[in-house]
C-alpha cells in the first residue's frame, strides 16, 4: 500500500496531530476474523494494543472527506496512535456563527419553526433520517477525540474545532455593539449543536469497563498465559498464588483509578449546573439552566455572586473574583468591563490578553459592583471543555506520558530478558528432542522458561518505591498529583525560582516615600500618614490607586495594595445596594482620611482658621473607574472625583521606568535614574506614582467609555514608594545547599532588574566576587538591525582581576578555571533575543541567572529553552503567574496552602523553598530504589532461569512449593521491603544515574549474573562428584546413620515422582539459589549517598535475617515436615557444610564485585573501550566546552552584537 502524506490538525498547537482517512475493507476483515480464530483471540488483542495495526489491518486508505474511521498520530516525541469514528450530523448551517435568517423564514410543512433544529438534534443523538421537507439542511461530518469535537471544513479540506466567540475574531467594540443584546432561543439551540451542552462531563466508567481495560493490559495477559501453563504442569499452588496476587493488584488498581475519577467528577460537578439569568435579543430576561448556554449568550451576574459555569467577558459592571481554583492564588481579583471605545476597543478580543475583563469557569464571583439601574452583564465566550477549567480537566483526563529515560530503558531491559528467554526456549526444545521427551512436555517446559524469565511481580515492585516516597513527601507537607514525576525530581540539575512570595516574603513593608516638588526629589519620608500630607496628590494616589475591596467587613486584595493603603491610614467605604440606588451619581467606592485628620490638616492654615468645618476642602474621594493592573503593561490606573470638585483626576501607579515614560518630561526629576538605581541596588521594590487632572467637561458616562491609552498619557510625576521585600530566612541556606549539590539556580521574576540582581546577591544566588553582565536588546528600527548591548555592573565587593572559581560540570569530568560571571536578561530583551538571536539564546541560557520583568508566557518559554539544551528543569513558584512554567517544567512545585493545586505536579503547604531540597532528596531516593528493585528483579529471574535450565538438563525442575517459597517468601517480601529506605539527609554533589542502559549498571548486573552462574554450575557439578551420589529414589539414603530414619520416613508414593522433582541436584540448587536471591538483594540495596543505609531499614533487615536463619536452619538441621513440603531430599551433613561454604564465598564475591564496580567500573570501561575523551552527551555541556576556548565570550563591556552579524563588534562608548 502506497503511503499518503498525512493531513495536520491543530497545527502549531500543543496537541498537534497527523490524520489519515480509512474506510472498512471486507476482505481484510474476513482475514482478521480467520486469524483471530486461529490464534485463539491473540490477533484481536494485538490489534487492540496497536491501534495503527487495527485500522490498517481492517480498512483501506481513503480521503478524509470519505473516511469512516480516522487514524491519528501525535507529532510530539511520543508519537502516540489513536483511532476515531467519523459521525454525521444534520444542521441548518455549516458553521456555528452562520446567520439563520433563511431557516427562520423557510416555510415548513408541519408549521414547526424549529423543525430543522429538532431534526439536527435527533441526528446528534444517533438517528440519521434526511428531512427532505427542509431544503437547506446541511450534512456535517465530525469526530470526537479527548473530549473535543472536530468538524469537517470543505474550504480547508480538513477537520477543525470550535473554541467559542474568539473563532470569529471579534473586536472589543463589536462585542459591545453586536453581541451585548443576547441570542434568540432558536439561535441558541442552533449553536448548541456545534458546542454541545455547557458541561464539563467527567464520566466515571463502570467497574466492568475499567476491569476489562485493566485485564487487557499486556502484562495481565502474559500472567493469564503463565497461569494456564502452570496449571497444565499441575503447579496449582503457584498458579493460585499468582492469581491471588494479580487479583489484589487489579483490585487495588481499579480502586485507585475509580477513586481518582470520582474525585475529579466531584471537583468538576460542584456548582457546574446552576440556574442563570439569560438576556434574549428582545431585552427579555429569562431563567435557564447553565447547561443551555452557548457562546454569544448574555448572562446576568447576580449581586451576591456565583460560581461561573462558563468563560464570559464582562460588558457592564465590575466583579470581585476568587480565582484560586485556577491559579492557586487566593487573593481576590477585580474584573472590570471590557473597553467599548478608544484604541483598546479596536483590539481583537482574546481571553489571554483580556483576562482582567474575563470571568473564568469555576472561579467564584464574590460580589459585584454596579450603578443604579444597571445590571452586571457578561457575554459567554467559551463553554464546556473549551473553557480554562475544561482545558485543565482535559489535561488531567488525558495527560501526556511522562518521558523519562528510566521507563524507556526498562522496556529495553525486558526485551533483553525476552531474548535470554528465547535462548532458553530453543535450548529446552533441542535438549528435549535429543532425550526423546514427549511432545506435550516439550511444549510446556519450553514455554515455561519464558514465564520464568519475565517476573510477574515486577510492575508492583517498581511502583512500591514511588508510593513510599509519595507517603514520605506527604508527611513533610508536599502533595503530589503526578507520582511518576517523583523519579524525575531525582535528576534535577537546574531549578528556576520566582522571586516575590518564593525567595522573598509575600508581603512588602513600606520603607518610605520620596515625593517630587518642583521637578526634583524631596528627602525620603518614612510615614505617609502625616497630617501635612493628607491633601497631597501623592497620598490621594496611594489611597485610591488600588483594587482593594471589602469582603465581610475586611479589606481584601493584593498584598502590595493592602500595605500601600494601610500606610496612608485612610478608610475605604463601599456603599450598600440601597445607597447606590438612591444616589445615582455617587461612586461605588469611597476613600477618606480618619475624621480627626481633616481639621488638623488645616489647623495652622490662616486661610482656613476662621472657616466653618463644612467649608473646609473635602478629602473624601470617590473611585469612578478602575483600569486594573496588567502584568503586560506593568501599571494600573484609576479615575477619581474628590467630593465637591467639578473635575475628575486620574492617578496611576506602576513600574518606575514605565510611569516615567508616560509623564511630561519636565515633571520627572533629572536624578530619576540615579535615585531609582540607588534603591533597586539595595534590593528595594520601587513603585512610581503619577497624576493628571482631567477636563471638567468629562462626564461620568464618558469616563466609562474612555480609552486607557488616552488617559494614561501627559501625566505629572508624583514620586516613588519604596517597599522593602525581605528575603525569607530559609532562602539563603536552601540555595547554598542546592549549589553545593551541583544544582544550578536561577531567578525568574516580574520585578525590576536591579532589584532582582540585588536579591540574587543577598540570597547567595550570585556571590559577592561574581560579575553580572546585563544583556539589553533592542528590536529592529529604522533600517537598523536588532542589537544586544552588553553592560557590566559594578561589583559591590572589589576583587582581583585574576580571581577565578572552578566550574563543576556534571560528575566532575570537565572542570576548568574561568572568570566568574552571570548574565541578567529582561523580558523585553528575552523576546528580542528569542526572535532575532537564536544562536545567542542557548549561550545566554547557559550562564544567565537573573530574568527580570518576565511575563507569565515568557517564563514558560524560558523553561522550554533550558529543556532544549538538556537541562532537567525544576520550577518553584507561588502558583499565580507561574502556572504555565510549573506545568512545563520536569518538576513544578507550587507554594500554596491548598492541599493539591491542579496548577503543578507538586504542591507544598510550607510557604518557603525548603521543600525543594526535600523533593530532590526523595526523588533521588525513589530513583535509586527503582534501579535497585529493577536490578534485583532482573537477577531474580536470571537466577531462577539458570536453576531451571540446569535442572532441565537432567529432565528435572523446581517443585511447585519451591517456586512458591522463592516467589512469595523471598522475592515479594524482599522487593517490597528493600524500597523502604528513607532518603539520605543531605543533598550530595553527585546525581544518581538516569539510565538503566549505562555501562556501570549493566556491568554490575552482568558480573552478578556470571557469579551466580559460576556458583550454581559449581554446586551442580560438585554434587554429582560426591561418593554418595546416585540417582535418587524414595528408598535412597545418602544421609549418615544417625539421620537414616528421616530418609525412610519420606513419602514413598510421592505424586511428583514422574516429574523428577526430588533429587540431589534439585535440593542443592534450591539451597544455593535461595541464598543467591538474598545476597544480590543486600548487595543491590544501596544506602548512602542517596538513601539511608539498609541497616536503618528495619523491615528489610528483619526479613533478611529471618530468611537467612530459616534457610540455614533447614539446611543444617532438616525438619521432615518442611522437607516434604518443599520437596527437598536429605543429603549428608558434610555436603551441607560444603554448601554453607559455597554460599558464603558466593556472597563475599558478589559483595566485592559490586564494591569494585561502584568505585572503578566507569574508569575501567572508559579505558577498555578507549573512550577516555568521549564528548559529553548533554547539549549544555557541549556548549560549555565550546565557550571554554572562545575568546570572544563573554562579550566585552560596552559591546554591541547585531542580528545581521553573529560576531560582536565594539560600539561607541555607551
Amino acid at each position: 500500500m502506497k503511503t499518503k502524506e498525512p493531513t495536520i490538525i491543530n497545527q502549531g498547537l500543543e496537541d498537534e496531530m497527523e490524520v489519515w482517512g480509512y474506510r472498512p475493507c471486507v476482505w481484510k476483515m474476513i482475514l482478521v476474523g480467520v486469524g483471530t480464530v486461529c490464534s485463539g483471540g491473540l490477533l484481536l488483542l494485538l490489534l487492540y494494543w496497536l491501534p495503527e495495526w487495527g485500522v490498517k489491518g481492517t480498512c483501506t486508505h481513503t480521503s478524509l472527506r470519505d473516511a469512516h474511521t480516522l487514524l491519528l498520530r501525535t507529532t510530539d516525541e511520543f508519537s502516540r496512535w489513536f483511532r476515531a469514528k467519523v459521525h454525521v450530523m444534520l444542521a441548518p448551517g455549516r458553521e456555528p456563527f452562520d446567520s439563520l435568517d433563511r431557516m427562520s423564514t423557510a416555510p415548513l410543512p408541519n408549521g414547526a419553526g424549529d423543525y430543522g433544529i429538532s431534526a439536527a438534534h435527533d441526528e446528534h443523538h444517533g438517528k440519521y433520517e434526511a428531512p427532505v421537507q427542509v431544503p437547506h439542511i446541511e450534512t456535517i461530518l465530525y469526530f470526537t477525540h479527548h473530549s473535543t469535537k472536530y468538524y469537517w471544513n470543505d474550504m480547508m479540506q480538513n477537520f477543525e474545532f470550535y473554541i467559542g466567540l474568539e473563532d470569529v475574531k471579534v473586536s472589543c467594540a463589536s462585542i459591545h455593539s453586536d453581541h451585548s443584546a443576547g441570542l434568540s432561543k432558536t439561535l441558541q439551540d442552533y449553536r448548541r449543536l456545534f458546542f454541545g451542552e455547557n458541561e464539563i462531563t467527567v464520566r466515571v466508567p463502570s467497574l466492568f469497563k475499567l476491569l476489562i481495560k485493566e485485564v487487557l493490559n499486556p502484562f495481565y495477559i502474559f500472567q493469564l498465559f503463565s497461569v494456564i501453563l502452570w496449571s497444565a504442569e499441575d503447579y496449582y499452588y503457584y498458579a493460585t498464588a499468582i492469581v491471588f496476587m494479580s487479583v489484589i493488584s487489579i483490585a487495588t488498581s481499579l480502586y485507585t483509578i475509580k477513586k481518582q475519577y470520582v474525585m475529579l467528577h466531584d471537583m468538576v460537578a460542584t456548582h457546574s449546573v446552576v440556574r442563570v439569568s439569560v438576556c434574549r435579543g428582545n431585552k427579555e430576561i429569562e431563567q435557564a439552566m447553565s447547561t443551555d448556554l452557548v457562546p454569544g449568550d448574555v448572562i446576568i451576574v447576580p449581586a451576591n455572586g456565583m460560581v461561573m459555569p462558563c468563560d464570559a467577558v464582562l460588558i457592564h459592571g465590575t466583579c470581585i473574583v476568587n480565582e484560586s481554583m485556577l491559579t492557586g492564588e487566593s487573593v481576590p481579583v477585580t474584573k472590570t468591563s471590557l473597553p467599548s471605545s478608544g484604541e483598546d476597543a479596536a483590539w481583537t478580543y482574546s481571553t489571554e490578553e483580556h483576562k482582567r475583563h474575563t470571568l473564568f469557569c469555576g472561579t467564584h464571583v464574590i460580589q459585584t459592583r454596579f450603578y443604579a439601574g444597571e445590571l452586571v452583564e457578561a457575554v459567554v465566550v467559551r463553554t464546556g471543555f473549551s473553557t480554562e477549567k475544561g482545558q485543565l480537566v482535559r489535561s488531567i483526563l488525558h495527560p501526556k506520558p511522562a518521558d523519562f529515560k528510566l521507563y524507556r530503558d526498562a522496556y529495553l531491559f525486558l526485551l533483553c530478558l525476552v531474548g535470554v528467554a528465547g535462548i532458553g526456549f530453543i535450548y529446552t526444545i533441542v535438549l528435549s528432542i535429543m532425550k526423546k521427551v514427549p511432545a506435550k512436555t516439550i511444549i510446556i517446559e519450553s514455554l515455561d522458561i519464558i514465564t520464568i524469565t519475565v517476573p510477574p511481580a515486577l510492575p508492583a515492585a517498581m511502583t512500591a518505591g514511588i508510593v513510599y516516597a509519595q507517603r514520605r513527601l506527604k508527611r513533610v507537607g508536599i502533595f503530589c498529583i503526578s507520582p511518576q514525576r517523583i523519579n524525575m525530581c531525582g535528576q534535577l540539575n537546574l531549578v528556576c525560582f520566582d522571586k516575590t512570595g518564593t525567595l522573598t516574603e509575600d508581603g512588602l513593608d513600606l520603607w518610605g516615600v520620596q515625593m517630587v516638588e518642583d521637578g526634583s526629589f524631596s528627602p525620603p519620608e518614612a510615614d505617609a500618614a502625616e497630617d501635612s500630607l493628607v491633601n497631597s496628590a501623592f497620598v490621594a494616589c496611594m489611597a485610591t490607586c488600588h483594587s482593594l475591596t471589602k469582603i465581610e467587613g475586611e479589606l481584601s486584595g493584593d498584598p502590595l495594595d493592602l500595605k500601600m493603603f494601610s500606610a496612608t491610614g485612610w478608610i475605604l467605604e463601599e456603599p450598600t445596594e440601597e445607597e447606590t440606588t438612591l444616589h445615582n451619581p455617587i461612586m461605588p467606592t469611597v476613600v477618606r482620611p480618619p475624621k480627626q485628620s481633616i481639621p488638623e490638616a488645616n489647623q495652622n492654615n490662616p486661610l482656613t482658621q476662621n472657616m466653618e468645618l463644612n467649608q473646609l476642602p473635602s478629602c473624601e474621594i470617590g473611585i469612578v473607574r478602575q483600569f486594573p493592573f496588567s502584568s503586560t503593561l506593568q501599571r494600573m490606573s484609576v479615575v477619581v472625583r474628590r467630593l465637591g470638585e467639578k473635575h475628575m483626576d486620574a492617578y496611576l501607579k506602576g513600574a518606575p521606568e514605565v510611569v516615567a515614560s508616560l509623564c511630561k518630561q519636565h515633571t520627572v526629576p533629572q536624578s530619576f535614574t540615579e535615585t531609582l538605581e540607588t534603591y533597586t541596588k539595595q534590593g528595594f521594590r520601587v513603585i512610581a506614582l503619577a497624576h493628571r487632572q482631567l477636563e471638567s467637561k468629562l462626564s461620568w458616562h464618558k469616563v466609562q467609555s474612555l480609552s486607557r491609552d488616552l488617559l494614561e498619557t501627559n501625566l505629572e510625576f508624583l514620586g516613588l514608594i519604596i517597599m522593602q521585600n525581605k528575603i525569607k530566612e530559609e532562602t539563603a541556606s536552601v540555595l547554598r545547599e542546592l549549589r553545593q549539590a551541583n544544582i544550578r539556580t536561577l531567578m525568574v521574576t516580574g520585578d525590576n532588574m536591579m532589584t532582582a540582581i540585588s536579591v540574587a546577591r543577598d540570597c547567595g544566588m550570585i556571590r559577592a566576587h561574581e560579575r553580572v553582565i546585563i544583556a539589553e536588546a533592542a528590536p529592529p528600527k529604522d533600517f537598523q538591525p536588532a542589537s544586544i548591548t552588553w553592560h557590566y555592573t559594578e561589583n559591590p565587593v572589589q576583587t582581583k582581576d585574576n580571581q577565578s572559581v572552578e566550574m563543576n560540570l556534571e560528575d566532575g569530568v570537565y572542570a576548568r578555571q574561568e572568570q566568574s560571571y552571570h548574565f541578567a536578561v529582561t523580558g523585553r530583551a528575552f523576546a528580542v533575543i528569542t526572535e532575532h538571536f537564536p544562536q545567542v539564546l542557548q549561550k545566554l541560557a547557559l550562564r544567565a541567572t537573573v530574568f527580570a520583568r518576565m511575563a507569565p508566557d515568557q517564563k514558560t518559554q524560558l523553561v522550554e529553552v533550558l529543556q532544549s539544551i538538556d537541562y532537567t528543569v525544576g520550577m518553584c513558584g507561588d502558583g499565580a503567574n507561574d502556572c504555565g512554567a510549573l506545568k512545563r517544567a520536569h518538576c513544578g512545585i507550587s507554594l500554596s496552602e491548598l492541599e493539591a493545586s491542579v496548577a503543578s505536579p507538586f504542591t507544598s503547604s510550607t510557604a518557603n523553598i525548603s521543600c525543594v531540597p526535600n523533593l530532590i532528596r526523595e526523588g533521588r531516593a525513589a530513583l535509586i530504589t527503582s534501579f535497585c528493585v529493577f536490578k534485583f528483579m532482573a537477577l531474580y529471574s536470571i537466577i531462577q532461569y539458570l536453576s531451571v535450565t540446569l535442572l532441565y538438563s537432567i529432565l528435572s525442575n523446581l517443585g511447585d512449593f519451591q517456586f512458591l517459597f522463592i516467589d512469595i517468601a523471598i522475592i515479594l517480601i524482599i522487593a517490597f521491603t528493600m524500597s523502604l529506605n528513607p532518603a539520605w539527609k543531605e543533598l550530595v554533589w553527585r546525581r544518581p544515574p538516569s539510565s538503566l542502559i549505562s555501562g556501570p549498571l549493566l556491568f554490575s548486573v552482568l558480573t552478578q549474573i556470571i557469579t551466580c552462574l559460576i556458583f550454581q554450575v559449581l554446586a551442580f557439578l560438585l554434587v554429582r562428584q560426591q561418593s554418595w551420589y546416585e540417582t535418587w529414589t524414595p528408598q535412597s539414603d545418602a544421609c549418615n546413620a544417625s539421620r537414616s530414619g528421616l530418609s525412610h520416613g519420606l513419602n514413598v508414593t510421592s505424586p511428583h515422582d514422574h516429574k523428577n522433582i526430588k533429587n540431589y541436584e534439585n535440593t542443592t540448587l534450591f539451597y544455593v539459589s535461595s541464598f543467591q536471591y538474598l545476597a544480590v538483594a543486600i548487595v543491590f540495596s544501596k544506602g548512602k549517598p542517596f538513601r539511608q543505609p539498609s541497616y536503618r531499614n528495619w523491615p528489610f533487615m528483619l526479613s533478611c535475617i529471618a530468611l537467612y536463619t530459616f534457610l540455614l536452619f533447614i539446611m543444617l538441621y532438616p525438619v521432615r515436615a518442611i522437607d516434604n513440603f518443599l520437596e527437598i531430599v536429605c543429603v549428608p551433613h558434610d555436603w551441607r557444610i560444603t554448601l554453607v561454604i559455597i554460599v558464603i564465598v558466593n556472597a563475599a564475591v558478589s559483595f566485592i564485585l559490586e564494591e569494585a564496580n561502584q568505585h572503578w567500573a566507569s574508569s575501567f570501561l572508559s579505558w577498555l573501550f578507549c573512550q577516555t575523551n568521549k564528548p559529553p552527551r548533554v547539549l549544555y555541556m557541549h556548549l560549555a566546552l565550546e565557550l571554554q576556548d572562545n575568546t570572544d565570550w563573554p562579550p566585552r563591556p560596552s559591546t554591541v552584537t547585531y542580528a545581521s552579524n553573529p560576531q560582536s563588534r565594539l560600539s561607541a562608548p555607551l
